[in-house]
């Protein structure tokens, strides 16, 4: 990305980085499911989505002390740090006890990874749906938000690139703080509760934006949203752990997170369609709408309604 000269370079490049990006959620997220007892794969789950937070507060400051001096090329020759940094991390990586009593059964290994069982069922296969659904939901909120609260900022408020950069990091905190709460809710009183509350508080939160007439209003909105919106983030891994057996946890991971993610990421061109066409109250009615769709299809999962998740 630093050597790009174009703008089809940058789309090469960020596909390329989409794909190993991708490629670890699943293997990370099956590896918490089988590491730690169930009461509290919830909150690890959480503690792991909230290192991506960390990783974004330091790219927000970056930005803000780097953008003004000079190119946004400089910008990812830091993202060689963690590249390097990874290679240390997985010396001391093994798997898990679990994984290698699967190994060790031939006939097990046999069915690993195939996709097929994600939809083995027609109960399955609506579970597998279901759940694409709601990553679609969740990363469209996600990226949707990220991408336009910048804009939307500095129009309505005329906030510098810099300034607008630190703004966002309220937003990263109130992210972390809700994935925290929602591990913990969700390992005290199940999934179906813990998503119920957060995605109608998002739904709320979300539409509260449009309220906000100056700075400190729009940061408590913008904190509210985030503490909301994406503190569900880790709570998924952790019913992919649940909901799925160990021969296919990781597939049904990538699979689900990454179409949903493939999708949902169109959310940023839709978003900015309606802006250009729409007020801002419509836009974010629409994410507000999307999230309570979500809630319907998570209600309508038949494990979470049998099974203590």
């Amino acid at each position: 990305m630093f050597f790009a000269k174009n703008i089809y370079m940058i789309y090469a490049l960020r596909f390329l980085a989409g794909i190993g990006a991708g490629g670890e959620y699943g293997s990370g997220m099956a590896l918490i499911a089988e590491s730690f007892p169930k009461r509290m794969v919830a909150r690890i789950s959480s503690i792991s989505a909230v290192g991506g937070q960390v990783g974004a507060i330091l790219a927000a400051l970056l930005a803000a002390v780097i953008l003004p001096h000079f190119s946004w090329h400089a910008l990812y020759l830091f993202g060689l740090l963690p590249v390097i940094l990874i290679f240390f991390i997985r010396r001391h990586l093994d798997e898990s006890p679990e994984f290698k009593a699967l190994q060790a059964s031939p006939q097990q290994h046999v069915k690993s990874g195939s996709l097929k069982i994600l939809f083995a069922t027609p109960s399955q296969a609506w579970q597998t749906v279901a759940l694409t659904i709601m990553v679609m939901v969740q990363i469209a909120g996600y990226f949707g938000l990220m991408n336009w609260l910048p804009s939307i900022m500095q129009n309505r408020l005329g906030l510098t690139t810099s300034s607008s950069s630190l703004w966002m990091i309220a937003t990263i905190i109130g992210m972390s703080f809700g994935m925290m709460t929602f591990g913990t809710v969700m390992d005290r009183f199940g999934a179906r509760r813990a998503f119920t509350i957060f995605l109608v508080a998002a739904a709320i939160s979300v539409y509260v934006l449009t309220l906000a007439t100056n700075k400190w209003e729009l940061l408590g909105a913008q904190v509210l949203v985030g503490f909301f919106s994406n503190g569900m983030y880790g709570g998924y891994g952790a019913i992919f752990g649940f909901l799925y057996p160990t021969e296919v946890r990781a597939t049904a991971s990538n699979a689900i997170m990454n179409f949903g993610r493939a999708v949902g990421g169109f959310s940023s061109v839709l978003i900015g369609f309606l802006m250009d066409h729409y007020t801002l109250v419509i836009v974010m009615g629409f994410l507000s709408t999307a999230y309570m769709v979500s809630l319907i299809v998570m209600l309508s999962i038949p494990k979470l309604k049998t099974k203590k998740v």
